[in-house]
């Protein structure tokens, strides 16, 4: 079978590890040999290489390095410099020196594992491959380190040389020993393996085994953010698929390879203006420090000048602050009451509103019912008559209420309603509450029940909780029909608040409307839209209980009923 080998190997991105990581065990037997040569005498040298390499300022550990291997040392000490400097020169990008300071260092050294790493390192970049497997394998037999980033840096080395010597099988081997250690979230090695080992089987002619590989690793670079991965896995599968004559495939990842090779350039375009904008960032700021010292030279001459001047301006300041003060008090004062004004205005408005708009409806039904009263009289229907009364009082007692919400509203608003929270039993109060409405009840044949506990005491305002009572219990009648049940009790909801329930089998409301008596809770005055269809009332009940430190909480639904609890603060709270 023609087949074209696909071989991307990620040499450079993925050994990196070689120069940044090597066997802390060895690196802290290093450290120790180190630092008991330092308390010698006449190895300034040395400890400044030493102490450059530790601190990773590998050029000046390249230069101190190269100075100390001049002196007569002896052969252990060279062997340390000559893996400082060895190291020092990897991070130069010098590979032949440091191919030439590693091989300097005794092979019976303590620095014999670490030697080892390097030159097989070393070796592979320079595509020696039998000698960079020749020393990872040492490596590997005299290694005792668990570090897992080690491990899989070397295993991937040792695979890569195996598949430049073709000896796919131990390849394998060695990727499948990556694989193995490879952490779960670790994606960007678990793709490279993947695709690594894919090439092994490639080379084989095991396409069966290959291909499945190369998609896993495709689909995981996908979702993965490293664009050389998601381009190298694209390019995979297009020549995988020109291979298997799926050309319109190929050419569909031939296309995502493009645009992913395009989206590199443009990232390390971008780095490159960024890296230019930086250098140029810092040439101005270098021409700024030298204008500003010029500048503080010009300043130092002026100076004492300067200082009466500015003591002046500083007394002026200290007036005019002082005078800005002022006036930014008055005008405070100004705005809160102008705000104040605008409420009182928005108040009366609103009252006007509610005095026109629902008083209107009840004035004139009672006028009905008296010229209804005036024609059953004159035609002596006496039956009727009592009917009429009897609606004509409901009519002028729901009128009362209105204007004593109304009231109330005015004087609350104004901060002319008495409101003292006192220490109470809760029964007696919603037992003359319950009291005032049972005629209403009985003469729409209203099953009005209650269970009250006698125990509970609460903390609140005995007037502003009548008046929310009466509110609430005539909505009850007023939305629950004939033959209907209304229930109120008490009870102790928790160690803070204790509750008064009002259930009834009335009308319900609707989830509109609902909601908007649920947002009652913060709604000002002036944010009052009386087209929504949300009477006085609720609004009174909803800011008393608020008044109250309590809360008013609304469940309902059409055609089954509602219920309402008020949560007081118990007296103990």
């Amino acid at each position: 079978m023609n087949k074209k080998i696909i071989l991307i190997i990620f040499l450079l991105t993925s050994v990196n590890y070689a120069q940044e990581k090597d066997n802390l065990t060895d690196l802290n037997m290093l450290y120790d040999i180190s630092e008991k040569k330092c308390k010698l005498p006449n190895r300034e040298l040395f400890c400044k290489a030493y102490t450059f390499f530790k601190d990773r300022d590998y050029d000046s550990c390249y230069v101190y390095s190269g100075k100390a291997l001049l002196s007569d040392l002896p052969i252990q000490e060279k062997n340390i410099l000559n893996y400082f400097q060895g190291v020092s020169s990897l991070h130069k990008g010098l590979l032949l020196k440091s191919l030439i300071n590693f091989e300097s260092i005794d092979n019976n050294s303590q620095l014999k594992n670490l030697k080892k790493m390097k030159l097989g390192w070393v070796y592979l970049n320079q595509k020696n491959y039998d000698k960079a497997l020749s020393n990872y394998l040492e490596w590997e037999k005299n290694n005792s380190t668990t570090d897992t980033i080690l491990l899989k840096g070397a295993f991937h080395d040792i695979g890569l040389c195996y598949i430049h010597k073709k000896d796919y099988n131990k390849a394998k081997e060695y990727f499948n020993k990556q694989l193995s250690i490879i952490k779960y979230n670790d994606s960007s090695s678990i793709i490279r393996t993947k695709m690594e080992l894919a090439n092994v089987y490639y080379n084989q002619y095991l396409d069966d085994e290959a291909i499945p590989l190369f998609k896993e690793a495709y689909d995981l670079a996908k979702v993965f953010s490293d664009l050389e991965l998601k381009q190298n896995s694209a390019k995979n599968m297009a020549v995988v698929e020109k291979n298997r004559k799926n050309y319109q495939k190929s050419v569909d990842y031939y296309i995502e390879y493009g645009r992913w090779k395009d989206s590199i350039w443009n990232r390390d375009k971008i780095w490159e203006l960024t890296e230019k904008d930086k250098q140029l960032a810092v040439a101005q700021k270098q021409q700024e420090i030298v204008l500003q010292e010029e500048q503080l030279k010009r300043q130092a001459v002026v100076q004492k000048s300067l200082v009466i001047g500015a003591s002046g301006l500083l007394v002026f300041l200290g007036f005019l602050g002082y005078f800005y003060r002022e006036l930014r008090s008055k005008n405070r004062f100004i705005t809160q009451q102008k705000e104040a004004l605008n409420v009182a205005n928005k108040t009366k408005d609103y009252l006007f509103s509610v005095v026109s708009h629902d008083l209107r409806s009840p004035i004139n039904t009672i006028k009905r019912q008296h010229e209804k009263l005036k024609r059953q009289l004159k035609n002596k229907e006496y039956e009727a008559v009592s009917e009429t009364t009897n609606n004509a009082i409901a009519l002028t007692e729901s009128t009362s209420h209105l204007l004593n919400n109304v009231l109330h509203w005015s004087l609350e608003q104004n901060n002319q309603l008495s409101f003292k929270a006192e220490e109470y039993p809760l029964k007696p109060l919603v037992e003359q509450a319950v009291y005032n409405f049972e005629e209403i009840a009985e003469a729409k044949n209203i099953a009005l029940t209650t269970t009250l506990e006698a125990s509970i005491l609460v903390k609140a305002d005995k007037e502003s909780l009548k008046i929310v009572l009466r509110n609430l219990l005539d909505n009850a009648l007023k939305y629950t029909g004939e033959n209907g049940k209304i229930e109120v009790r008490t009870y102790n909801d928790s160690e803070e608040f204790s509750t008064i329930e009002i259930k009834d089998t009335g009308f319900g409301i609707s989830e509109e409307k609902l909601a908007k008596i649920k947002g009652l809770e913060d709604l000002s005055i002036d944010k009052i839209n009386r087209s929504e269809g949300v009477g006085l009332g609720m609004l009174l009940c909803q800011t008393l209980i608020k008044k109250n430190n309590g809360k008013l909480l609304i469940d309902s639904e059409l055609e089954v009923g509602t219920t309402i609890r008020i949560l007081l603060p118990n007296a103990s709270a």
